[in-house]
């Protein structure tokens, strides 16, 4: 199988680490005359969609979302990536508590895996750069690694803390060998980096997208005392200690500007039927 013209004037790869490339739309051309307006300003402000394209061979395999797969090409299958009941139970506690799909695919074989398009900002990482612990994301966007990646599930070390700051108690981490595919609401470019040397960073909610899974990572107020939080306007903060490194949004929390694709393009539709009159 070959693809001709998986880029073309429209469609550019933006990114690649490995087998992992992002596909973007620099102008989406399938639209009505209803929406024509708000789709060109839209690309002109980049916000665009986006698609996660794997190279499957014997080398490399991918794991995904359950329901990220749109099409895929050659020789490849999708397993389940369960071993077992037990296994099975495992993944759905850490499903639960990390707000992502119990079981994810695993796609194997020789050909191309696409993702279902998105409008957030994809987010390409090497997780073997972050070290021999990897890295630990923020809850409900991971997309898609290479199966090579392990794949946990780290908690806070104050959980008292965390529940009173609105925070989750656990986090999804991963570590080893190969890429990973995050979903972000603000471009790469935008993100802050931060290396911390024996530091300590904190910040006031969950703008952080990622940060090094060796860092000791807790909820805490902002002073020593309550009536000092109270005071000072600031409440509880996330805090990050040690050294390593963190990728922060500054503009965005990372779960507040898209609820999903599915949402986006459901809405989207709804808008144009109703315009149209169906």
């Amino acid at each position: 199988m070959r693809v001709v013209n998986l880029e073309n004037n429209n469609r550019k790869f933006t990114k690649s680490i490995g087998n992992f490339h992002v596909l973007e739309y620099i102008q989406d051309a399938s639209v009505s005359p209803m929406n024509a307006v708000d789709e060109y300003f839209m690309s002109k402000m980049n916000v665009r969609r986006r698609q996660v394209v794997i190279d499957i061979d014997r080398d490399h395999s991918a794991v995904i979302q359950a329901g990220a797969m749109q099409w895929m090409g050659g020789n490849v299958q999708a397993t389940s990536g369960v071993k077992g009941i037990g296994d099975l139970f495992g993944k759905a506690i850490k499903g639960a508590v990390t707000k992502e799909t119990a079981v994810k695919p695993e796609y194997v074989g020789e050909g191309t895996l696409v993702l279902e398009p998105t409008y957030k900002y994809i987010i390409l990482q090497d997780v073997s750069m972050w070290g021999a612990n990897g890295m630990t994301i923020e809850d409900g966007m991971f997309l898609a690694c290479d199966s090579k990646v392990k794949r946990n599930v780290v908690a806070r070390k104050n959980l008292s803390s965390a529940v009173l700051g609105g925070e989750g108690l656990f986090n999804m981490s991963l570590h080893g060998n190969g890429a990973v595919a995050l979903e972000s609401n603000v471009p790469e470019e935008e993100l802050i980096v931060i290396e911390l040397e024996n530091d300590k960073l904190k910040i006031d909610g969950n703008l952080a997208v990622c940060w090094s899974s060796n860092l000791d990572f807790t909820v805490e107020r902002t002073t020593k005392t309550l009536v000092g939080s109270a005071v000072s306007g600031e409440g509880l903060v996330n805090v990050y200690r040690g050294t390593g490194r963190v990728l922060m949004s500054p503009v965005a929390p990372t779960n507040s500007l898209f609820s999903s694709t599915n949402t986006v393009n459901a809405k989207a539709a709804a808008k144009n039927s109703n315009t149209l009159g169906l």
